[in-house]
């Protein structure tokens, strides 16, 4: 399920690419292909936490490790955009990475990612004209 979603991101992403080759000009171009690439990439990260949490009493640390990855696409993100509803995505996303995280060092071995996973997809929508 997580690789259908992965390809279908990765279809968006290309028609954006052309959507915004044709609309827009330089400048708003590379601006927008960042928002993309940052949305895909944390798309990934939040798959590999979803993988993670599933699989959390054989590797714990790895759902750490996605949160890291999250966490970095996020500073990313913060730079390349200053859309109102893109920051709102960003701060839901942030604040979901936090719960995760609280509830993993307090020893949940299955914490709710729903927050995470919505607010992963609401930025990919964001980053999708």
């Amino acid at each position: 399920m997580a690789s259908r979603r992965h390809h279908r991101t990765a279809l968006a992403v290309t028609a954006t690419l052309l959507t915004l080759t044709a609309a827009v000009g330089c400048g708003a171009v590379d601006k927008a292909l960042d928002c993309v690439r940052t949305a895909d990439a944390i798309a990934t990260s939040v798959d590999n936490l979803q993988q993670a949490v599933s699989t959390a009493s054989d590797d714990p640390t790895q759902a750490t490790e996605a949160l890291d990855q999250i966490d970095k696409e996020l500073d990313n993100l913060g730079d390349t955009t200053d859309n109102a509803d893109l920051g709102k995505a960003v701060d839901d996303l942030q604040t979901g990475v936090t719960n995760v995280r609280d509830s993993i060092e307090k020893g949940d071995a299955t914490p709710d990612i729903t927050p995470v996973t919505d607010a992963a997809t609401e930025i990919g929508k964001v980053c999708t004209p």
